[in-house]
């Protein structure tokens, strides 16, 4: 007889890693409102609702705009696969592990991938990318805002109007700036973008926020050959979540819900007065990591302040280190990806968890941690900057 296990009880933790973060209570309630039929009358209204603060939030008119019913990485791959054709030449530019995904992408698109690298923990220049554009004549540039692995913002302000100079779309990784960062589609002229539920909206993962621009939307319908995903395949999702609402799969009702309470949590709070939030408190995280010894792995002009990526310092292990945190201290944080794997501590500040006692559990727990592992510590330090920092 197979033995059932007991009900769910897990550790608490509080999760500063890359992602997820913790849910927002409000998020949570709203999760437990009774199901809806997707093609409920009332869950159509919810639909248009979580539309039209999405395209609020990612600062867009673009019509097309929704959440995928998946996580970040399909996302992803929804953009790439819908505006990519066989033969197609795309530009994928790579500073870090995400960019790399996208190439992997691309290439299973069948397109001509040329592939820019910048350092990890470095960001593109624009005319090193004019030069490129210039060169190839892509259909597509695919690059990411803010690069989780490395903890480096990238500026796109005006990249999507290189892009359409040369007759490219543009295509942007979000997943870990919307909500925490200034994200401005229509500004930039952004084609497409995708996003997350799990980091700044403050939501558990199984979303993907996607937009499209009118731009992208042509060069979708001009398509000659089919999409090669029938689930992600935006020429039939369209009807469902545009238009006649046509059915097309069902929708994970539940995660609408919570989708819907994030965004509604994030214009409450206003656009600028969270991305203002997310900068004060990674300032005292950072006054406070450096007084502990640790530096950062993006250069100082491009960090992000929702991913704080740190190196590891001598002496002491990243498992180890990791482990005594969580299971201590309930903390999670991250460890490193691709070349930074060993190497280096991804600590996150995002949406619900961007907050000061976050900053100070943290800081205290690291000191603990660094000291047991033997590493050179002054007791306190890392909490006495972090008050300096909000102080100033």
């Amino acid at each position: 007889m197979t033995s059932i296990p007991g009900q769910l009880s897990p550790a608490p933790r509080l999760l500063l890693g890359p992602g997820p973060s913790d849910a927002h209570p409000r998020v949570l309630t709203a999760m437990t409102t009774p199901l809806l039929g997707h093609l409920d009358p009332q869950f159509l209204e919810i639909m248009n609702e979580t539309q039209t603060m999405l395209r609020a939030v990612y600062q867009t008119k673009n019509p097309l705009t929704f959440p995928v019913s998946a996580t970040g990485t399909a996302g992803m791959e929804t953009c790439l696969v819908n505006l990519i054709e066989p033969g197609d030449k795309a530009v994928i530019c790579t500073m870090g592990y995400f960019g790399n995904r996208m190439v992997d992408i691309a290439g299973r698109c069948s397109a001509q991938v040329t592939v820019k690298e910048a350092p990890w923990g470095q960001t593109f220049d624009l005319q090193v990318l004019r030069e490129t554009l210039q060169t190839v004549r892509p259909k597509v540039l695919g690059i990411v805002h803010a690069e989780t692995s490395t903890g480096a913002l990238q500026d796109i302000s005006e990249l999507g109007k290189l892009c359409h100079e040369f007759g490219a779309l543009l295509v942007t990784d979000c997943v870990t700036s919307l909500g925490c960062t200034p994200v401005k589609l229509d500004e930039w002229e952004v084609d497409a973008a995708f996003s997350c539920s799990q980091k700044g909206l403050s939501c558990p993962p199984g979303m993907s926020p996607v937009s499209f621009s009118p731009r992208a939307v042509d060069a979708l319908k001009a398509r000659k050959t089919k999409v090669q995903s029938w689930y992600l395949d935006l020429t039939s999702i369209m009807s469902y979540w545009g238009g006649d609402r046509a059915y097309h799969h069902t929708a994970p009702i539940t995660m609408v819900y919570a989708l819907r309470e994030g965004l509604r949590l994030v214009l409450e709070e206003g656009l600028e007065a969270r991305f203002a939030r997310h900068v004060r408190n990674h300032v005292a995280l950072k006054a406070g990591l450096e007084a502990l010894g640790l530096t950062y792995t993006a250069a100082a002009h491009c960090q992000l302040p929702q991913l704080n990526a740190v190196r590891i310092p001598e002496g002491a292990d990243d498992a180890a280190c990791r482990k005594r945190l969580l299971t201590e201290f309930g903390i999670e944080i991250g460890g490193g990806l691709g070349d930074f794997k060993g190497k280096a501590w991804r600590i996150g500040l995002m949406g619900q968890n961007s907050r000061p006692s976050c900053v100070f559990q943290v800081l205290a727990a690291l000191e603990v941690v660094l000291l047991g592992a033997g590493v050179k510590v002054t007791g306190g330090a890392g909490v006495a900057a972090a008050e300096k920092a909000y102080a100033a």
